[in-house]
């Protein structure tokens, strides 16, 4: 099952280009250099459950980290089109026309390039090993075959490593071997076609596809000590990269067997799902939120972030949308990095993690990059990670009342850390705190957040009961009773009858539309329904829903907040009001681009993707989204 929308794009001719005739979106280019760059929507990710890529509609791969999500790019001009690299496969005939997908049910992509000459497809992937669950090696495999006729092409290999700081040294060790070494990064590369060694440092062949021809490229992680001290990983691939494709073919489709859905999911729902898997750390079970860096917010402005780490928020609603879907692997793996990155303890967890666990995430701004489209600052690293979020104690102990629910045992050693959590909840829930969308100014009473301290503790004093359990169940109890009080005092606008973003204000907060997940309000409770329509009166822009409507201290306006819209959907159909949630899930799913993916902003009046991409928040807030609709449905 795939998604097949196939929009075309026409590169500009080799003959024009020889007369000096250029297109439009070239002289643009020219004197806008912020045009220089493809629009977000344009990119495809493919992954290993490692490291990722990002390849363009035209066959170039601008964003690359290995051997990590969060590893330094070897090709990054996706943040300076000058100074990151990158590794393009591209045909050089007249009126070319491409066309992509996903081979069904992987993260393998295919781009077709048409012209009136022939025909030749281009096949992207993380090679992946069919028998294991962690992938040792990490090597982009590129597959180009003609179909028909015949095409020139093209083949440029620019790496650039630590975000484009440092150009490798690369050498040609014959027989289509050539490697590229700086810092402590290092890549093997393979090549069907003799690449020339170029003075930038850089690789490139032109030559001519036949019908039934194949030019195999792959570029692997190798750490530099191996390239000079191990011959061996310099050896010819050969026809590896074809067994490759196939397994890793078989990889994927192994794991979209493991998805439980009466009738099969709809052909978003699965491709989403596929994207999550993607975005998950293998070694150590690790989510991360996107695998990428600084995409803008709000173009050429400052809201530029880092997205390559585990957010324990995120993450809970990611391994909560694939339990729904049958793959409980993913969730029993992250409960335990957790567990491991918090040395077990309540007083040690932190908001988000590195994908190995790692806490110091200090954020660090390249001032040599361009940034995408000139939006700077370009950052690495994250201050959030330092902020107090109280909502994700709550969410720490939604996700073990799913553990319980789905009949695991909760051992004691499990139950020391849950208790401490609840134990931390009931004694922090009056602090304030910087909230769900991390507000860079001073903390505040939101209320998510403290409905989310209502949330653990009322988890905890149920698993006590259920499991019977040792807990200060009435400490507990007290707590929890006086957190509703508060919100029901502080966090309601009785005039409006809504609830709102936080103690003493009335601004609202796409956020409130989450507060039924957990039991706190029923989805039909009258505060409720008059919450959603005020949030669909005051955020909506366009059919989306924006994050909030209160300041928050930051130049530039934000995109529509696409995940926000998929909880709005979520809210109508539990409510009962089912035209409507699918009118707003319908122009949710249409800010996903032609293969299903979708970023974390959109900009309705230019019609452009904004924020890191892909987003696993969106993706996650798409599936339940759909759910929710089956399931109001089926009622």
């Amino acid at each position: 099952m795939q998604l097949v929308i196939v929009p075309s794009v026409t590169f500009m001719s080799a003959t024009d280009f020889r007369r000096g005739k250029l297109p439009t979106n070239l002289v643009r280019a020219m004197t806008d250099p912020a045009s220089r760059y493809p629009a977000i929507a344009d990119y495809a990710m493919i992954s290993d459950c490692h490291c990722a890529a990002l390849v363009s509609k035209e066959g170039s791969v601008d964003w690359c980290c290995m051997p990590r999500f969060d590893s330094d790019s070897c090709f990054g001009r996706l943040l300076d089109w000058d100074k990151g690299g990158y590794c393009a496969i591209y045909p050089q005939d007249d009126g070319i026309e491409t066309t992509r997908r996903y081979v069904s049910d992987t993260m393998i992509l295919e781009t077709d390039f048409r012209a009136s000459g022939g025909e030749a497809r281009l096949q992207d992937f993380f090679a992946m090993d069919a028998d294991a669950e962690e992938q040792l090696h990490h090597e982009h495999v590129r597959l180009l075959k003609g179909i028909s006729g015949s095409l020139e092409f093209r083949i440029e290999i620019s790496p650039r490593f630590d975000f484009g700081e440092i150009v490798p040294h690369v050498r040609d060790h014959g027989d289509g071997v050539y490697s590229a070494i700086g810092s402590n990064v290092g890549l093997v590369i393979h090549c069907d076609k003799r690449l020339d060694v170029m003075r930038d440092s850089g690789l490139a062949a032109t030559f001519r596809l036949d019908a039934d021809e194949r030019v195999r490229l792959s570029i692997r992680f190798v750490p530099p000590e191996q390239i000079d001290e191990r011959p061996s990983v310099l050896s010819a691939s050969g026809f590896a990269a074809d067994k490759a494709f196939a397994h890793t073919c078989a990889w994927w489709r192994k794991w979209v067997s493991r998805i439980a859905h009466p009738s099969g999911p709809d052909a978003q729902t699965l491709r989403s799902a596929i994207v999550l898997k993607s975005l998950s750390f293998e070694r150590t079970g690790a989510i991360i939120a996107a695998p990428t860096t600084s995409l803008p917010e709000s173009p050429g402005k400052e809201r530029n972030w880092d997205y390559r780490f585990s957010w324990v928020r995120d993450s809970v609603f990611t391994v909560r949308a694939l339990y729904e879907l049958g793959c409980e692997r993913e969730a029993d793996r992250f409960l335990k990095f957790v567990q491991r990155s918090s040395a077990g303890s309540a007083a040690e967890m932190q908001i988000m993690y590195a994908v190995d666990g790692k806490r110091r995430l200090t954020e660090v701004e390249l001032g040599w990059l361009e940034g995408y489209r000139g939006s700077r600052p370009v950052r690495i690293g994250n201050f959030a990670s330092e902020q107090t979020q109280l909502d994700i104690f709550g969410e720490i102990m939604e996700m073990a009342w799913e553990w319980h629910a789905k009949g695991r045992e909760i051992d004691a050693p499990y139950w020391n850390f849950l208790s401490d959590v609840v134990n931390m909840v009931a004694v922090k829930w009056q602090e304030p705190d910087h909230g769900i969308w991390e507000f860079r100014d001073e903390p505040r009473h939101f209320v998510h957040s403290k409905a989310m301290c209502w949330s653990a503790l009322d988890r905890g004093i149920r698993l006590a009961q259920e499991k019977q359990l040792p807990a200060p169940t009435e400490r507990w109890a007290e707590a929890r009773n006086a957190i509703r009080d508060a919100i029901e005092r502080d966090g309601y606008d009785r005039q409006r009858g809504v609830f709102v973003q936080a103690f003493g204000d009335g601004y609202l907060d796409a956020a409130l539309l989450l507060l039924p997940r957990t039991g706190f309000v029923a989805y039909d409770d009258p505060r409720m329904v008059r919450t959603t329509d005020a949030i669909c009166h005051a955020l909506d822009r366009g059919g989306l829903l924006d994050r909030y409507d209160s300041p928050d201290g930051l130049p530039g306006r934000e995109g529509a907040f696409v995940p926000c819209t998929f909880w709005l959907v979520r809210c109508l159909a539990y409510q009962g009001r089912q035209e409507r949630a699918w009118e707003y899930y319908w122009r949710a799913l249409g800010c996903a681009n032609e293969l299903g993916l979708f970023s974390e902003e959109f900009d309705k009046e230019s019609g452009q993707m904004l924020g890191n991409f892909p987003q696993a928040l969106t993706h996650v807030s798409q599936i339940t989204a759909r759910l929710a609709l089956e399931k109001a449905k089926a009622v």
